[in-house]
């Protein structure tokens, strides 16, 4: 009963923001992307009771070769998140940059295994949405509230700050600007970060990709970084060490029986067509200071 009378706690303000045209086709990539996640969770790929507060059932049935991929690709980046949670004893911070719809907070709660504080950034028109759905629905606002230590929770249009989630909307494009919304919702530089990028620096220019490598290697003296460039481009921009494996090598090492399980939900006619697409993409991370950590060792 404590918990649902704190959810009544959440106020909101209302605010609006400009829209620029030219990034309307990046903001639709989110919704593409989340409509595939909840696609493969509606027939059995990974357990997440938590995107259908965020994401509607689309009617189109996707391949099973897509669904596959997207499994690969959240069971690989799960791997890493919960590697560097253990080197950490989660005494850290996690910023997921352009973070979308996802829903790696609550999962983490769940599973015993928050950080000291997990971080969320994007557009602010996505996240006025993300907002809008965690104001609205009790699943996602009361695990905010069960972790805060006061008992009202304000939050507007492009921002939640609470003591151990927040959601800004901010432009990665403008590092300052940045940089000074996740100060302001209390980002310490000083604990050993995890960043994650998953599909974010394609999206921009080299030189605006470069600048935000450099800036998170720059801003951090214990810290890691997950996305899907290629290792040189990290190694180029600040980061002392990368690794990356492509998705069809991730896809053959997972675990024989979890490889069996999903295989059994759909049919796939042509194998040839799931090795092309998991070779055009590759898992990469990255790592700088944090020797007593062992954050070098972490692998998949």
């Amino acid at each position: 009963m404590a918990t649902r009378q704190r959810e009544s706690s959440i106020t909101s303000c209302c605010s609006t923001s400009s829209c620029d045209a030219d990034d309307e086709g990046v903001r639709g990539t989110c919704e593409d992307a989340s409509l595939c996640k909840r696609f493969a969770v509606s027939i059995g790929y990974w357990h997440d009771p938590y995107i259908q507060h965020f994401v509607r059932l689309s009617k189109e049935r996707k391949a099973p070769e897509i669904n596959r991929g997207y499994f690969a690709r959240v069971h690989g980046v799960s791997q890493l998140i919960k590697a560097f949670l253990r080197k950490t004893e989660c005494h850290c911070q996690i910023v997921n940059l352009g973070a979308g719809m996802d829903t790696t907070f609550w999962r983490l709660k769940d599973e015993d295994l928050l950080p000291s504080k997990y971080f969320e950034v994007d557009f602010p028109m996505i996240v006025t949405r993300k907002l809008h759905s965690i104001k609205c629905k009790p699943p996602l606002s009361s695990p905010i509230l069960e972790l805060h230590s006061e008992d009202t929770l304000q939050m507007d249009g492009h921002i939640l700050d609470s003591k151990r989630y927040a959601v800004i909307g901010a432009d990665l494009r403008d590092l300052s600007e940045l940089e000074e919304k996740l100060k302001k919702c209390n980002m310490n530089t000083q604990l050993p970060t995890l960043l994650i990028a998953e599909c974010v620096l394609v999206y921009m220019t080299p030189e605006q990709s470069a600048n935000l490598l450099k800036w998170a290697a720059n801003s951090f003296e214990r810290a890691m970084f997950i996305n899907y460039e290629q290792k040189e481009r990290l190694l180029s921009n600040g980061w002392e060490t990368a690794s990356a494996v492509d998705m069809m090598e991730l896809y053959n090492r997972l675990p024989r029986a979890e490889v069996s399980r999903i295989e059994s939900l759909e049919f796939l006619d042509e194998m040839e067509l799931l090795e092309q697409l998991m070779r055009h993409y590759c898992l990469c991370w990255a790592t700088k200071g944090g020797n007593e950590l062992g954050l070098k060792e972490i692998t998949y």
